[in-house]
């Protein structure tokens, strides 16, 4: 069984459709949905509020690029366009792998410059440590160790400060 935590945030268009058209395409692998946020930009603020999520899902056959084969499927469905000159800019659909872990329920590591696991800026993001608590409170980011002990930090904790909880907005998942 392969475990995941996926981020999936939007900015343009349908915010919503586009976060909850992306936990329908992962189907029946979406085994726990967080609640919804809205948060300013990250890396680059000349851009519209995201709304961010965290997903945990599973499957028995899927290895660690299988997820970001399936990120990228959801993010060429919300029409995602990457703009090269600005990696932090607005878009439709980001999904990124934040962490996977095997079967055995060990975390895997990868340097591989497609697929770097744990996710090498998740433990800097609010956006992604706050959902991901709701879910799983007792989780720990590979290499990094406790979110609470993160979203402790002054910077992520001024961070989570500017983030609005979005409870009209309910993503569904199989649990």
């Amino acid at each position: 069984m392969s475990r995941a935590v996926l981020s999936i945030g939007s900015n343009l268009g349908d915010r919503r459709r586009n976060l909850e058209q992306a936990v329908r395409l992962l189907g029946n692998c979406v085994v726990k949905a967080s609640g919804v946020y809205e948060t300013p930009p990250w890396g680059d603020p000349d851009q519209p509020a995201y709304l961010n999520a965290v997903l945990l899902v599973a499957d028995p056959k899927a290895a660690p690029h299988d997820w970001l084969d399936r990120a990228r499927a959801c993010e060429a469905a919300a029409g995602r366009v990457r703009d090269p000159q600005r990696r932090f800019g607005p878009r439709s659909l980001d999904v990124d792998v934040i962490a996977v872990w095997d079967a055995d329920d060990e975390p895997v590591i990868s340097d591989d410059p497609e697929l770097t696991l744990p996710h090498p800026r998740a433990h800097q993001r609010a956006f992604v440590l706050q959902p991901w608590i709701d879910i799983q409170p007792y989780g720990q980011l590979p290499g990094h160790g406790w979110l609470t002990d993160l979203l402790n930090e002054p910077e992520i904790s001024d961070d989570v400060a500017g983030m609005t909880a979005r409870p009209e907005i309910a993503l569904e998942s199989r649990t």
